[in-house]
């Protein structure tokens, strides 16, 4: 936002007053300026969307989307430029340290409850019921994002079916992409450094008709922007690296209301898989 702010600075006394007021408002709240539309920055500022989008030309850009997707992009890479840092600060600090196992444990307990905390009632029983009653998911998750998606696709997959894993290596996206339909749900996982492959599919998926929740970090992440539900998920960071408790722990409350949604039903494709899993695959028994 260096620059951005720079900018704003040398051209700010060119600007009339009511463009002066939005470009106090941009310098100080960049990251509520990447959520709103010019109408909706003129309406909080108290000018108007054509003062917000003169604003932008005298800034030199091509008009509002133009400014907000640099902020988007700016306030993304700052966060992740600082995540890896503070890793190696945090890790070398611990290293001598005869408290690592409580000190990392706490940590993850404390961001699991941070997660409790933040999650809207009415906005997860839109979600399970959005999940329960597609016609099929398609799960993705790449990089580091790729263990909780396979996990996720095969739970789900376990008490309601027809929940399938995109593996870029292996799946045609062509085939799959085409099957995509409005009865269709893509979850798509996004966590720094987000995957191109990711944003192509959900795009491409989205163009389809699909609906598409994303589990990310971020409501200005790539995928988080285009998403109709989003679950955000806050953890230490590099999340890569030690994100996954908190993850996976939304993951099961996903699971776990999916289950109960329908019970009965479940309960029965659970019998139904156990049985099969005995006749074609037997467990080892103990002697």
């Amino acid at each position: 936002m260096k620059m951005l702010k720079e900018t704003i600075r040398l051209k700010f006394n060119e600007l009339t007053k009511r463009q002066q007021i939005v470009a106090t408002f941009v310098s100080e709240h960049e990251e509520k300026v990447a959520f709103y539309t010019a109408k909706e920055l003129g309406d909080i500022t108290n000018t108007s969307e054509s003062t917000v989008i003169r604003f932008c030309y005298n800034l030199g850009f091509s008009g509002y989307s133009d400014l907000q997707k640099l902020i988007q992009q700016t306030v993304l890479k700052e966060k992740h430029d600082e995540t890896f840092e503070n890793y190696r600060h945090s890790t070398e600090a611990l290293s001598g340290n005869q408290q690592l196992i409580e000190h990392t444990l706490a940590e993850d307990i404390y961001y699991i409850k941070k997660l409790s905390e933040s999650i809207d009632l009415e906005t997860l029983k839109v979600i399970i019921k959005r999940i329960v009653e597609s016609k099929n998911r398609i799960i993705l998750g790449f990089r580091s994002s790729h263990a909780p998606a396979s996990w996720l696709a095969f739970s789900l997959n376990v008490v309601i079916g027809n929940s399938h894993l995109y593996r870029v290596d292996i799946d045609d996206a062509i085939h799959i992409i085409s099957q995509i339909s409005t009865d269709s749900l893509v979850i798509a996982f996004s966590f720094p450094r987000y995957a191109q492959e990711t944003l192509t599919f959900v795009q491409a998926a989205k163009k389809r008709g699909a609906s598409i929740l994303a589990i990310t970090d971020n409501e200005l992440s790539p995928v988080g922007i285009l998403a109709d539900y989003l679950l955000k998920v806050q953890s230490p960071t590099p999340s890569a690296l030690k994100g996954m408790p908190v993850i996976f722990s939304l993951l099961n409350l996903l699971v776990n209301a999916v289950a109960v949604s329908d019970w009965e039903d479940v309960k029965k494709r659970l019998d139904e898989y156990e049985n099969i899993s005995y006749d074609f695959f037997p467990f080892v028994k103990p002697e």
